[in-house]
């Protein structure tokens, strides 16, 4: 992975092809199926932006992350997070030294990739410590900021909210992660295949594929990627047809939902089609690349109202139809 500056745009977009392959065989050692989740981490990841993943406990959640670190050759922690976990707890907080001066020990949030476990059964107060870190990437204490080491990401988890003991994520929070992305059950085959794998003493030895100056690298080289202004303009007014109060928005969301997408929507489909375009080994994006990721940049940051419920409409039948 050296010279990579030396790289031309089109030869960077080929190496960037071949790295995610390889980065899938690799967590495909440790991860059976599941292949659209692990691909929907890697875009956020490339984008320089944070994923939700939300799925009843057991679904392997926390071992995707850890594998996903591993094979990027990354730091990692984990926090669990419980209803007594305190911000200084994630943030890291001063103690006395013997000079009698204040030292700021780091906290678990001082790593490359941040695994949230539960994120939504801690309060409010302790979720919203992570907001500052997750915009500016860095952490303010005692009036002094702290910078956070790049890359650095946050995976975090949740439960369904209708589980008992959790607490709904606060807007602002939620629109800080890129994507939304629905862990379901695996299929029969899958999960015999997952048994079968796990039961036994066979121990998976998981390769480095990239490091953190290659990530950082194909970070830049997404935002690098050209997009015509049809695609961008496509991917604007898919996020503009979200809110109620718009013009452009159809019958189906008037009727239906009572806050849209705002601007980091359009921000986020923009990157992630440039991304997927990436991955699909073309050197810009579609129409078909915004579609690709529009489900999970969108379903987080649409609150539908009572009517939607009452007559059956969820907010994935909703963007369903504006798309």
């Amino acid at each position: 992975m050296d010279n990579l500056n030396s790289l031309s745009d089109k030869e960077a977009v080929d190496l960037f092809v071949k790295k995610t392959q390889e980065l899938e065989a690799e967590i495909g050692k440790s991860i059976i199926g599941q292949k659209n989740i692990i691909r929907e981490i890697l875009i956020g990841i490339f984008c320089k932006a944070h994923c939700l993943l939300v799925g009843v406990p057991g679904l392997a959640k926390t071992l995707m992350v850890n594998t996903i670190a591993e094979t990027l050759g990354l730091d990692f922690n984990r926090i669990q997070f419980t209803p007594d976990l305190m911000p200084s707890d994630i943030t890291g907080s001063e103690i006395l030294d013997e000079q009698k001066k204040f030292k700021f020990i780091p906290g678990p949030l001082f790593t490359n990739i941040l695994l949230a476990d539960e994120i939504n059964r801690t309060p409010p107060k302790t979720q919203s410590a992570l907001l500052e870190s997750m915009g500016e990437y860095s952490v303010t204490y005692g009036g002094k900021k702290y910078q956070l080491e790049k890359p650095f990401f946050v995976l975090a988890t949740q439960n369904p909210i209708e589980q008992e003991g959790t607490y709904p994520l606060p807007e602002a929070q939620l629109d800080r992660f890129m994507f939304n992305i629905w862990v379901d059950y695996p299929s029969l085959q899958e999960e015999f295949d997952i048994i079968k794998s796990t039961t036994g003493s066979k121990k998976t030895q998981l390769n480095k594929v990239l490091n953190k100056e290659s990530i950082l690298f194909f970070q830049s080289l997404i935002r690098k990627i050209p997009i015509s202004d049809n695609v961008l303009e496509y991917a604007v007014k898919l996020s503009v047809k979200t809110r109620p109060n718009s013009d452009i928005a159809p019958e189906v969301i008037k009727k239906y939902v009572s806050w849209g997408c705002g601007p980091r929507a359009s921000q986020y489909l923009v990157l992630g089609a440039k991304c997927h375009a990436a991955i699909n080994g073309k050197y810009a994006p579609d129409i078909e690349d915004v579609k690709a990721i529009a489900f999970p940049v969108l379903r987080h940051r649409l609150v539908i109202n009572y009517k939607a419920e009452a007559d059956g409409y969820t907010i994935e039948k909703i963007v369903e139809e504006i798309l």
